[in-house]
């Protein structure tokens, strides 16, 4: 499919390959830069525009123009300041040795090349995309989309000497962003179907992507044919072709290893990779645990998997989900406790497609412990949900508080409810935990059951060592919260 509009909105301008003047600076001095809102001109996508999207898509080499940026829209000086606008990014390559698994490899790269310039943030990908542009550069000269299309051009052919031919499209026309849209899901689609078919036990080694280190520097993403990138943009296929033809690049092979734990996915390899890799920051990853010692994520994520300890059950959302979830708290709340490149127990940052893997969270029960997802998400990915959960789980339509989903669960019979049945009968009778607060501001005490604790509990305890509490009931009489001495 090629990229319609009406000819009244498009501008285009021939460039070629070579470096132009540009009016900012290009390095990766940038990368990791952040623009809040007060310091920025415009934005492109994020959470308050619907329609965005990045792709790249091999073409014949007749079928493009080398050098050629094309601009459908409004520009960036003709865009009022402190907006939110739609864009739709379009890299089209041609080249002898460009085949069309290197779509996905060379799509995640704008990511990486737009944070080279000065005063661009870009976050994200595919249809997920953020962008922004401070007005620091704005005035310095970055005052048309023509530029990012310069930088994109010859960022690519320094990079990737296998493009021949390279063509750009930037659109800020909300008909056009909207139109190319569904095309655009239906070829990440059909990249993701194909992953679907091979599985980790399959392969020799996995591959590990460091392109978000920029922003949260502890973090090594673990791609196996199971495990999809948390961005949901590099599958398997994709980082192994990108480690080829870019062997010092962002993606590498992991060899994996001896597999010491096949349900929680822990691999001898990939610990010691990853550990290297970070720095020593991460001694161990459990691949199918969101518990753990759990896989890192950047802040590119999808979706999280969250933890809901009322009912002793897992919830997920996604990014473009408007307002609280049924914990009471927002996607961007939680996402403070995910991102990072933290391990963080409960939360845990994951691409949407990973919720069709076959090893989806399978330490942690798989589909038998997901108990609130959005409507959307579920209507996505319906038929990679066991048939026998797919009544069982509700979303925002049906459930909007943890009172309402505790009463749904027990209602529906869902699996999670056993698990209560456990723990109520594994609870000694009449045992509570008094809390007594002590401090400058009266807080009231309350009783509360014993604590239990997914994953374990670290009481750190000085001079060096950590107390770790593993499958632990803890009760006590009285507890006690003092205010520190400062």
């Amino acid at each position: 499919m090629r990229l319609e509009c009406d000819p009244n909105k498009l501008r285009l301008e021939i460039v070629g390959t070579e470096k132009p003047n540009f009016p900012m600076d290009i390095g990766e001095m940038y990368e990791g830069e952040r623009i809040r809102r007060p310091d920025m001109q415009v934005e492109f996508g994020g959470p308050d525009v619907p329609k965005k999207w990045e792709i790249v898509l091999t073409r014949k080499p007749e079928e493009i123009e080398d050098g050629k940026v094309i601009l459908v829209g409004p520009d960036l000086n003709e865009l009022k300041q402190g907006g939110s606008y739609p864009l739709g990014i379009l890299v089209e390559v041609a080249g002898e040795k460009v085949e069309k698994d290197l779509e996905g490899v060379l799509e995640r790269r704008i990511h990486y090349f737009l944070n080279y310039i000065e005063g661009v943030m870009h976050l994200n990908q595919r249809y997920d995309i953020w962008i922004r542009i401070s007005k620091k550069v704005y005035q310095k000269g970055l005052t048309s989309l023509f530029w990012l299309g310069k930088a994109l051009i010859w960022l690519y052919k320094q990079s990737f000497p296998v493009i021949e031919k390279i063509q750009v499209t930037l659109t800020t026309d909300p008909e056009t962003v909207e139109k190319f849209h569904p095309y655009a899901v239906e070829v990440w689609a059909a990249r993701d179907k194909r992953a679907r078919e091979l599985r980790d036990e399959d392969v020799e080694e996995f591959y590990g992507c460091v392109m978000c280190q920029s922003f949260a520097p502890t973090h090594v993403c673990v791609i196996t044919p199971n495990r999809i990138a948390s961005c949901g943009s590099i599958s398997w296929f994709d980082a192994r072709a990108a480690s080829r033809i870019d062997p010092k690049g962002p993606n590498f092979p992991i060899p994996k290893g001896k597999c010491l734990d096949p349900i929680k996915g822990i691999y001898s390899g990939v610990n010691e990779v990853v550990s290297k890799r970070s720095l020593g920051s991460i001694k161990q990853v459990a691949l199918y645990s969101a518990f753990e010692t759990p896989h890192t994520s950047c802040g590119c994520f999808e979706g999280i998997a969250f933890y809901i300890p009322e009912v002793d059950g897992i919830g997920i959302v996604h990014r473009d989900f408007k307002g609280p979830t049924v914990n009471g708290l927002t996607f961007g709340n939680m996402a403070e406790h995910t991102s990072g490149g933290t391990q963080n127990p409960g939360f845990n940052g994951i691409a949407i497609e990973y919720l069709r893997s076959p090893k989806f969270l399978q330490a942690d029960g798989g589909w038998e412990r997901i108990v609130w997802m959005p409507k959307a998400i579920k209507e996505r990915v319906l038929d990679g949900i066991p048939s026998h959960m797919r009544d069982l789980i509700p979303t925002e339509q049906e459930v909007k508080n943890v009172e309402e989903l505790k009463a749904w669960l027990q209602a529906k019979n869902h699996p999670v409810v056993k698990r209560w049945k456990q723990v109520v009968a594994e609870k000694p009778p009449e045992e509570k935990v008094k809390v007594e607060a002590v401090a400058e501001t009266p807080v009231a005490a309350e009783m509360v059951p014993a604590a239990i604790v997914p994953g374990g509990l670290s009481v750190p305890v000085g001079g060096g060592f950590v107390i770790i509490f593993k499958n632990a009931k803890i009760v006590a009489e009285k507890v006690i919260i003092k205010r520190l001495e400062k």
